[in-house]
């Protein structure tokens, strides 16, 4: 099993947590993880990528036209980003208007659970609902559960299954 994923967004959206997420996962299931990040300006809404490489890897970054998968919290990032997918690679976008992958307006429905800060999880619900990544909602569940802080658990649960649906 080897897939490599990159993860776009600005500061503030959670690149970092579902960074941290993906690659809890994948240990959690018994494979090999390598994350990178390059946070840039993102204190101040800057560009924000995060590598996730789970299989027997040596190195964490991934290299232009490798990636398996992108997850795209910003739909800007694409035209920074998207040269990490392979020419067929998988595109998910948090977009509420068509985009170049698979879109949904992850933004605006969590801002409607009340919860604009979990759009992240919602996107990536989306994406485990079109079966785009190596691991499970079960387990992903587990872990958010186990590393969200105790106040943030039901939030992100929520935020996660409103993109299941």
């Amino acid at each position: 099993m080897k897939e490599q994923i990159v993860i776009s967004g600005i500061g503030g959206q959670g690149v970092l947590f579902l960074t941290r997420v993906l690659a809890e996962a994948a240990v959690e299931m018994g494979l090999d993880a390598l994350t990178s990040e390059t946070h840039g300006m993102a204190m101040r809404g800057g560009s924000v990528i995060s590598h996730v490489k789970v299989g027997p890897f040596t190195s964490p970054l991934i290299r232009t036209g490798q990636a398996d998968c992108g997850l795209f919290l910003h739909a800007g990032g694409l035209e920074v980003h998207r040269d990490f997918l392979k020419p067929h690679g998988r595109l998910f976008v948090n977009a509420g208007t068509d985009s170049d992958g698979q879109a949904i307006d992850a933004t605006r429905l969590a801002r409607e659970q009340g919860s604009p800060l979990v759009a992240n999880l919602v996107l990536l619900g989306f994406v485990l609902r079109q079966r785009g990544l190596f691991c499970d909602a079960a387990i992903v569940e587990a872990v958010i559960r186990r590393i969200s802080p105790a106040r943030q658990i039901e939030t992100n649960l929520a935020g996660l299954r409103l993109g299941l649906m």
